[in-house]
């Protein structure tokens, strides 16, 4: 297949007077440079195309693929990364990952625990603080847990964001609200264990690739993943693939999550037990970074012993299932 890429790189947005923090979720020339090895090695073609407004441009112009992979983040506002699968969607153009109403519930984390919520699964109680006004109502026990609620790589998640007094949160949630000019999420402090789950495929037939235990080293930042500990994490983490009774219930969880968001073709979804070793759901990732040393879905796959080629290969059949290109090129083989 000719296989498009859309990415957002780092060095593309630099110029524009974002923080390193900021670019964060961007990707390196590297990430990229290994997709599209991983994509070659694989028997397709492979197009670059970069960011949306470059997509736009090559659309408008006429150009299509088979297939558009993407890994767009979006540069601003919550439904950022919904921006690209509704442009795709608008020239009718077959792409890899959720849709634009699932990538625009799941990064807003208040809405994604709405759903998994509604659905009967476990996820921890909390309230959604809009600006300072909100603080005097937040009632749930000490301690809590406070983080953007529409941003991702651990940005804003700091050791202040483990809050155990209403001092405490009143002086954190100042702060979030003022750095990142969006809501705070507000929800009860899990102390137990860190997961995250890795799933390939799509519906009914989406699987558990397997569960990571995220366990933070010393000299870490502690009791959070954070962003510094996830920007660092070759240094602060070390990741476990684990099997005991509560990964698997953190699995089950998790794919239970994954179905009930509708993610498609693969994703990561993030759990923490309560002290009682009951795993909850904290969010899921439908676009999960995909640098083959450094971010947590690779890490995983080839811990797994799928390996990154074969995550690749998994993220693009069920992408072409979705979109009936394996019937299409079936029939053409036949016709001709």
């Amino acid at each position: 297949m000719l296989i498009g890429l859309a990415y957002d790189l780092r060095d593309d947005h630099r110029g524009q007077g974002l923080s390193e923090e900021q670019l964060a979720e961007f990707d390196s020339p590297e990430t990229i440079a290994e997709l599209e090895a991983a994509l070659l090695r694989l028997g397709h073609a492979v197009d670059r195309i970069g960011h949306v407004r470059r997509l736009a441009e090559r659309l408008v112009a006429g150009h299509r693929w088979d297939l558009v992979f993407n890994i767009c983040e979006g540069l601003a506002g919550r439904s950022r990364e919904a921006q690209v699968p509704a442009l795709l969607e608008a020239f009718g153009q077959p792409y890899t990952f959720a849709d634009p109403l699932v990538m625009a519930a799941t990064l807003d984390k208040a809405v994604a625990k709405r759903l998994v919520r509604d659905h009967g699964l476990l996820t921890a109680p909390f309230v959604l603080v809009e600006g300072p006004a909100d603080l005097a109502a937040v009632a749930l026990p000490f301690p809590l847990f406070a983080k953007p609620v529409a941003e991702g790589t651990g940005k804003g998640v700091s050791p202040a964001s483990l809050v155990r007094s209403r001092k405490e949160l009143e002086r954190t949630c100042r702060a979030l609200l003022a750095r990142y000019a969006q809501p705070v999420l507000v929800e009860t402090y899990l102390p137990g264990r860190e997961f995250t789950v890795g799933i390939l495929g799509s519906g009914p037939t989406a699987r558990i690739l397997g569960t990571l235990e995220v366990e933070l080293l010393p000299g870490a930042e502690p009791g959070v993943y954070s962003y510094t500990n996830k920007e660092r994490c070759e240094e602060l983490v070390r990741y476990r693939l684990v099997d005991d009774p509560e990964a698997r219930a953190a699995a089950e969880l998790a794919l239970a999550c994954y179905r009930a968001l509708d993610c498609r073709d693969a994703g990561r979804v993030d759990l923490r037990s309560d002290a009682s070793g009951r795993p909850h759901f904290l969010e899921v990732n439908p676009l999960a970074g995909l640098h083959p040393t450094h971010s947590d879905l690779p890490i995983l796959a080839t811990l797994a012993g799928l390996g990154y080629d074969g995550l690749i290969a998994g993220i693009v059949a069920s992408a072409a299932e979705r979109a009936g290109l394996v019937r299409a090129r079936a029939a053409r083989r036949r016709a001709g």
